[in-house]
């Protein structure tokens, strides 16, 4: 394969597959599919998971559950997300030693998960460390299934650990990216993998501290993951497939007649991400804009579809139209007045807007 120089990907494709295109082993097929074809036009492709749709929010249920004292929901969980996961395997994972060497690492996983809730019923409390480890199970199972579904559908999938790879601060449920050293990370870590028509599978959501010390970059992080590993390795796009036909101009469940944009800029939708929409991470973009990569937003059950291409500058809309409308819910807005607050630091408005004011 050429073109690899540096330890730069020059002819790379991230993939990003977000919980609804893996919530079922049908699901898991078409995905491996949408990899094997974009594989067939273009060498090089990376893939980042997230967790199956709604394991998170169980996992993240059961810990807090626990933490009051209430121990059935994460033995409950454990049984469900054990099948859950193990379905997928017994359909799709041919080779029988290779499926009983997943079910050992879901099992292990979910005893983990066991112990750890456990550990936080006697304790009576739930540290935000203790929330990471938790709520990243669920990728964690995600990654080395996809991985498998690939292998079985003649793909070379193999699983790397993101936690060699994304590097950051110690804040835990939203840590930030050390970017040099994730940079030389990804760069040295990857080319080889790419080089020898390795398909690597990451889990998204997850990051370690340079102590080696698990965290995550926040809810819907997986995007993020993907833009921070596509900046590093200066890829030639970031694909976020999800289960819409891109960015579209309202929410469909609100307005009638909602249509897809064929394209928009960084900025503009960095702002529809901040105010409300759910297409992307609001922190997806920043990498991208940095890298000048291009982001596309894909869906994973239409993908014949065009999506959405995110570039630096776009030429859909006159100067000054309005491209799209989202909103936040449950927000009131608070008028704060008087010539007390003039100039007063942190309140260079006399609006401020307070999310989930009652």
């Amino acid at each position: 394969m050429s073109g690899i120089t540096n330890g730069d990907c020059k002819r790379m494709t991230v993939m990003k597959f977000g919980g609804t295109s893996v919530g079922n082993a049908e699901s898991f097929a078409r995905v491996a599919e949408i990899i094997k074809q974009a594989g067939s036009k273009r060498p090089g492709i990376f893939v980042v998971v997230s967790a199956m749709a709604g394991v998170t929010n169980t996992l993240i249920a059961a810990a807090r559950a626990a933490a009051a004292g209430n121990e059935a929901p994460y033995r409950e969980a454990r049984s469900r997300l054990l099948v859950q996961h193990l379905s997928v395997a017994g359909q799709l994972v041919k080779n029988e030693g290779e499926r009983n060497e997943l079910g050992k690492i879901i099992e292990d996983h979910l005893k983990e998960f066991e112990r750890l809730c456990h550990s936080i019923a006697v304790l009576g409390e739930l540290t935000a460390r203790g929330l990471d480890v938790v709520s990243s199970l669920g990728e964690r199972m995600s990654a080395p299934l996809l991985a498998a579904v690939l292998r079985t559908q003649g793909l070379n999938g193999q699983l790397v650990d993101a936690r060699q790879l994304i590097i950051t601060d110690q804040t835990h449920g939203d840590a930030t990216p050390l970017w040099e050293v994730t940079n030389q990370r990804c760069r040295e870590f990857i080319p080889p993998l790419i080089e020898n028509e390795i398909i690597p599978v990451v889990s998204g959501f997850i990051g370690a501290t340079e102590a080696g010390v698990l965290t995550t970059l926040g809810r819907g992080g997986s995007d993020y993951s993907a833009a921070i590993i596509g900046a590093a390795l200066k890829a030639d796009e970031i694909q976020i497939w999800t289960d819409v036909n891109g960015v579209m101009t309202a929410d469909p469940r609100i307005v009638d007649g909602a249509r897809t944009l064929s394209e928009i800029t960084y900025e503009e939708v960095a702002e529809l991400a901040y105010f409300g929409a759910k297409v992307l991470h609001p922190k997806t973009v920043a990498p991208a804009l940095q890298g000048n990569i291009p982001l596309l937003v894909l869906n994973t059950f239409n993908p014949e579809h065009p999506g959405t291409r995110i570039v630096q500058k776009s030429n859909e809309g006159s100067k000054g139209a309005v491209k799209a409308i989202t909103a936040i819910r449950n927000m009131n807005l608070v008028t704060i007045e008087g010539r007390g607050m003039i100039g007063v630091p942190g309140h260079c408005r006399a609006r401020v807007q307070q999310r989930g004011a009652r």
